[in-house]
């Protein structure tokens, strides 16, 4: 099998102007840099775990490179974004608050990887797809980079890795499964789909939620504040004898 070569989705390249945006600015690209290299050590970490418990010599070998390719790409990304951070700062660059991580995601899939040695094939189908995707985005955003040479060479050193990585992951599943690699890929596309999904309703819910309570702050708040203002007037100060039961306070006074 040939190896297989990044793909650039034409999600990304509708709104490729977006992702030129979102790299342009240095201090938050050293923010994603940094971001990017801890997901990637996560992903090595989950990798060698899922190393240990596979039952086959030579998915145990390679999943084991993989891991030590995410460990060294997190080193390479966590090398230049601190560069990137100190040019900032030596420049008197301030840092802004808007990164984007939904516009200009890493290698996000590896984030929901589920170590389990008995199921090797949906392993490998979530892998593929998720190597793929995140390919296609490191490509994209080296060519959003002539700015900036050294980060684009840290890109396009990862890319070499995760090119193996797609094609590797492709070719263990038609040696596992050859009838039923294309299913194989299909679920574990579905569950992306689905966890993708699952990703944008909680970051709707999430901003419908915080739009209903500013609605509420500003709305209902507003009334029982005033009734408690005028309440408090209406209170004489200091202390008066506490009416008995079924006599009011004006008649004791």
């Amino acid at each position: 099998m040939p190896a297989v070569a990044p793909v650039i989705s034409s999600f990304d390249r509708v709104l490729r102007p977006l992702h030129r945006w979102v790299w342009r600015d240095a201090s938050r690209r050293a923010r994603k840099l940094l971001r990017f290299s801890r997901t990637e050590a996560d992903g090595g970490r989950d990798l060698a775990r899922a190393a240990e418990v596979t039952g086959d010599p030579l998915l145990r070998r390679l999943l084991l490179r993989h891991a030590q390719d995410e460990f060294r790409h997190a080193e390479l990304f966590a090398t230049r974004g601190r560069a990137l951070l100190h040019e900032t700062a030596r420049g008197g660059a301030a840092p802004r608050a808007i990164e984007a991580n939904w516009l200009a995601p890493g290698e996000r899939g590896l984030d929901a990887l589920r170590v389990d040695g008995t199921r090797a094939v949906p392993l490998l189908a979530f892998l593929h797809l998720s190597e793929a995707a995140a390919a296609g985005r490191f490509a994209l955003y080296r060519e959003l980079l002539d700015h900036d040479p050294a980060t684009r060479d840290v890109f396009t050193n990862v890319l070499r890795d995760e090119e193996f990585h797609m094609t590797y992951t492709r070719k263990q599943l038609a040696r596992l499964v050859p009838a039923r690699q294309g299913r194989a890929l299909w679920r574990a596309r579905a569950s992306r789909l689905w966890k993708a999904y699952l990703r944008v309703a909680a970051a709707v819910a999430g901003v419908l939620g915080a739009v209903v309570l500013t609605i509420q702050y500003f709305v209902l708040v507003p009334p029982f504040a005033l009734a408690a203002r005028r309440a408090a007037r209406r209170e004489r100060a200091g202390w008066h004898p506490r009416p008995e039961r079924g006599q009011p306070l004006e008649s004791q006074v």
